[in-house]
């Protein structure tokens, strides 16, 4: 599989685009294999793309899960181009504007108003700033990953350290670690912003203790449904789990591709944004607004959400068959519309060469798995699909034997 005009536009880039230059030095947790996976993509359609050098992948990175009916879905990119030609950037609102917001409306649990925005970073940021404006308290305590402004980007270079003093984390399922932070700083925390999941799954009560815990101490909870939201159900993992938040965040699979956000939630909390600065000039450009109306009529009244479900508990089912098969130390996770497949070799620094053996092979195979990200599922994935990636997966496990990570007791102490 050749790479080369891929490898030779990312060296030229290196040189211009800034974004480039350090792509691989994001957040370790967002690295591919490195001289194995394409870098520019040529075209994409349904649950495939192409790369510059013509080679095609079987999508499961989905542009970070946020293609969910596919890639250049008709209905979605036609309903675009509709907006487009009527002039989608008149510095106005539209009325498609006020339809889209009624719709998440109906859809978003607890959600009695909303506003758009393009980001998922400017919604997560525009929640923090409103719950601060709306309880008088600076402290933020924040889980997962919710974007790049000050509070919450990954790396500290270039933010002052007074910014990082007012943010706390916690532990995933463990109430008591944010237990302590409500006692540490009484009546300060202004908002406990956090996914509801990443990959491990909640354990039974320990969203709902979130909620009581911030209800206790007049702290909001704002869920963080970037990701899930759209995919997990189509009120997000607040319908699925059954707990509602104060303020919710959506974006990716909202409108298939296109830039757009939202936050939704309390109207009170809400109406703050009287008092607040929040603005952009690109917030009520509506060609994005099309592509959400599109994309939400259309989960909403499909049967598409379940068959991403479907598709991913087969995948998952498979996976699992195969890590019993080969006595690897590696476990399924996730959700099954976005799955992932877990190493666990003994340390960070092996399982990421363990991963470099099989996803090497994936790829080979022209399967787009991502060795550190969710995968997902798209309702334009196929059952024989399924069938392509669970043979290429067994292709990985054939090369973590071939290169000396597995034997018939399983994981070599290599």
């Amino acid at each position: 599989m050749g790479l080369d005009i891929s490898f030779e536009l990312d060296r030229r880039a290196e040189q211009i685009d800034a974004l480039a230059a350090k792509r691989k030095n994001v957040i370790a947790s967002d690295q591919m294999v490195e001289g194995h996976y394409p870098i520019f993509a040529d075209r994409a359609q349904g649950a495939h793309f192409w790369d510059v050098d013509g080679n095609k992948y079987l999508d499961f990175f989905l542009s970070y899960g946020t293609v969910i009916l596919g890639h250049a879905d008709p209905d979605v990119d036609e309903a675009v181009v509709r907006e487009i030609r009527r002039g989608f950037a008149t510095g106005l609102m539209k009325p498609i504007q006020t339809e889209l917001i009624g719709e998440l409306l109906e859809i978003i649990p607890g959600a009695e108003m909303g506003m758009l925005l393009k980001t998922g970073s400017d919604a997560t940021g525009a929640a923090v700033r409103l719950s601060r404006a709306f309880t008088g308290r600076d402290r933020v305590v924040r889980w997962g990953y919710n974007g790049w402004h000050d509070w919450c980007a990954q790396w500290d270079n270039g933010i002052p350290a007074v910014s990082r003093e007012l943010v706390d984390t916690f532990t995933y399922n463990d109430l008591d670690s944010l237990r302590v932070l409500f006692e540490r700083h009484p009546g300060r925390i202004a908002c406990v912003v956090m996914m509801p999941f990443m990959i491990d799954r909640p354990d039974p009560g320990f969203l709902e203790g979130v909620r009581e815990l911030t209800r206790e101490h007049g702290t909001l909870l704002v869920f963080d449904e970037i990701r899930s939201g759209f995919r997990l159900a189509v009120g997000g993992a607040q319908e699925y789990y059954g707990v509602t938040a104060d303020l919710v965040t959506l974006s990716k699979a909202f409108a298939n591709g296109y830039a757009i956000s939202a936050l939704t939630g309390r109207a009170d909390v809400l109406r703050t944004l009287d008092t607040v600065h929040i603005s952009s000039t690109y917030y009520a450009n509506a060609e994005a607004m099309a592509a959400a109306l599109a994309t939400v009529r259309k989960l909403r009244s499909g049967e598409h959400l379940k068959r991403v479900r479907h598709l991913g508990e087969r995948l998952q089912s498979g996976l699992r068959e195969l890590v019993t098969a080969y006595r690897a130390p590696m476990e399924v996770v996730g959700h099954p519309p976005m799955p992932f497949l877990g190493f666990g070799f003994g340390s960070e620094e092996r399982d990421q060469r363990a991963k470099r053996s099989f996803y090497k092979a994936t790829i080979g195979e022209g399967v787009f798995l991502h060795p550190n990200h969710h995968w997902f599922i798209s309702a334009a994935t196929t059952e024989d699909d399924i069938g392509t990636a669970l043979r290429a997966a067994r292709t990985g496990f054939e090369a973590l034997a071939r290169d000396g990570w597995l034997t018939s007791e399983g994981a070599t102490a290599r």
